[in-house]
């Protein structure tokens, strides 16, 4: 046999290892759910500028009791942090409107919300929903002890096409910085039912 003879044998068997090894992983993933078919993607809020207003976290809340829903008719919850930047103008929030509802309401009413100068304003049902924390956005804005409050601003009357992981229009506005449009994301929820029938993927016991 020729050195060459013995070269590709050995080629050969390489490869032959190779796709055997390969076969072998695959069989052992046959039948399992991976980590990620388990997990569902985080609806992030969104972001804006409008002079030296920064809006973070711009999301409609999940709904969380039988109060809110959307469905076409109902209210949800918009959640957000508004920080103001300016160093000695104080700013207001005196509207919220978008075609996806037939009204907004701010704190109950259709009233406006003040914003001191270095100081943020949280809406939603908890600072959770707001941006974490309200008072974390303060900090960002350079004043770490700068107050923070939280209003409830809540889409009423919700129209069609409001559905989880899709956006819809917000426009915000403000007394002295204007108008800001946002495409405001629905979160999707802490958690997703998943459908098992007999057509779903067996999970195998002691897989490798």
């Amino acid at each position: 046999m020729t050195a060459l003879d013995k070269s590709t044998r050995r080629v050969a068997t390489a490869v032959a290892l190779v796709a055997g090894g390969a076969l072998t992983l695959s069989a052992c993933g046959a039948g399992q759910i991976s980590q990620t078919a388990t997990q569902v993607a985080a609806v992030n809020g969104n972001t804006a500028e409008v002079g030296p207003l920064a809006l973070r976290n711009v999301h409609v809340v999940f709904p969380n009791s039988e109060e809110y829903s959307l469905e076409p008719g109902g209210d949800a919850v918009l959640a957000f942090s508004a920080i103001n930047d300016s160093e000695n103008t104080p700013e207001k929030l005196t509207g919220i409107t978008t075609d996806f509802a037939g009204s907004v309401s701010i704190a109950g009413e259709a009233g406006t919300a003040d914003i001191a100068p270095q100081t943020s304003l949280g809406a939603g049902t908890s600072t959770e929903d707001a941006s974490g924390q309200a008072e974390a956005d303060a900090q960002n804005a350079g004043n770490a002890d700068a107050p923070s409050d939280l209003v409830l601003v809540v889409l009423e009357d919700l129209k069609e096409g409001v559905r989880p992981g899709l956006t819809i229009p917000v426009t915000f506005s403000f007394a002295n910085a204007g108008d800001v449009t946002v495409s405001v994301p629905i979160d999707a929820g802490h958690h997703l039912e998943r459908n098992v029938s007999d057509k779903s993927p067996v999970e195998a016991e002691g897989g490798h």
